[in-house]
């Protein structure tokens, strides 16, 4: 007798422990054991933040390490991307000086189009990311800055660039990086010994966007997941690992779709010829019925990812993991 696996994330209960360490002069990486990282840019003036947590409480915890290293108000908060995991700690930061929470046009053009749902279906995903989900104000997290391009800020003795280098985990990835330290905040385009969520992900698009990040040269690296990453051959392995595996499952997928198979089929085949290599990584269960179908859509020509829901989540997981 077969034992469908936990939906999800909902089984995985484990508190991890929590890294807060320093890159450069001015970059700090928050990492947790594979749970969603936070960046931070110290300068003279301001902090930015680079992803703010799952709740406010959470957010609470990146702020105490922050005031042991400084008092500079967090005027900045940068949402790499729109999903609720990365943004709805924001609020958390109104009482540090926060002035502007940024974001790309197009993650502005996402949270408009999905971001309710989207909330609904992570919440009830990752029960302890969202732990303290009743600190999360109503509504959504907005962005009061938007722009397309470069967008460039001096926060008092480092420059911080932001801008898409495109797209790959969702249509409106951003980066956040320092020039003169070579320090890059990726948000989930690249992961380290964390599987990537491609759920809405743009598969045909990035591995070109992996190597235009590669193409910065960066000397340290924070990922969306996994530790930090420190020198030139840590961060070649960390954008090597994520290409690997987003072009390694959308090929196993393609093929399927090409050959009239059925996403069932496709699904089992996919998991089984992936496990032996990235079955270590954090959250690979949990990720692998998400990107599977996202790929068949699109390898069958759906161009532009469907929305997920709470509904269409539970749905999904039972029809691939399924007796």
């Amino acid at each position: 007798m077969t034992t469908q696996k936990a939906f999800a994330s909902q089984a995985d209960l484990e508190e991890k422990k929590v890294t807060f360490e320093r890159l450069s002069e001015h970059a700090w990486a928050y990492t947790a054991e594979g749970d969603p990282n936070t960046g931070i840019v110290i300068g003279r003036d301001a902090v930015m933040v680079v992803d703010t947590q799952a709740t406010p409480v959470m957010a609470a915890d990146v702020i105490r390490r922050i005031r042991e290293v400084t008092a500079a108000p967090i005027k900045y908060v940068l949402l790499s991307h729109y999903h609720a995991v990365r943004v709805l700690g924001a609020s958390a930061f109104k009482a540090e000086g926060l002035e502007q929470v940024i974001a790309s046009e197009a993650t502005l053009a996402l949270i408009q189009e999905r971001g309710e749902q989207d909330k609904a279906s992570e919440i009830g995903r990752f029960p302890r990311l969202f732990r303290n989900v009743e600190s999360v104000p109503p509504g959504l997290t907005w962005p009061m800055l938007t722009f397309s391009g470069r967008l460039t800020l001096d926060l008092g003795g480092v420059k911080v660039e932001m801008f898409s280098p495109g797209r790959g985990h969702t249509a409106g990835d951003t980066v956040a990086w320092l020039p003169e330290e070579r320090v890059l905040f990726s948000g989930d385009l690249v992961e380290f010994d964390a599987t990537p969520y491609c759920g809405d992900a743009h598969f045909t698009d990035w591995p070109a966007t992996l190597d235009a990040i590669a193409a910065l040269g960066a000397q340290a690296l924070v990922p969306g997941r996994g530790p930090a990453l420190k020198g030139a051959e840590q961060v070649a392995a960390g954008l090597g690992g994520t290409r690997a595996f987003v072009s390694e499952l959308y090929a196993a997928v393609r093929a399927g779709v090409q050959a009239g198979e059925e996403l069932k089929s496709v699904y089992q085949r996919t998991i089984a010829a992936l496990r032996p290599k990235y079955g270590h990584w954090v959250i690979f269960d949990h990720c692998m019925p998400f990107d599977v179908t996202r790929a068949y859509d699109e390898a069958g020509g759906t161009a532009h990812p469907r929305i997920w829901t709470a509904e269409r989540d539970v749905e999904m997981w039972k029809a691939l993991e399924g007796a």
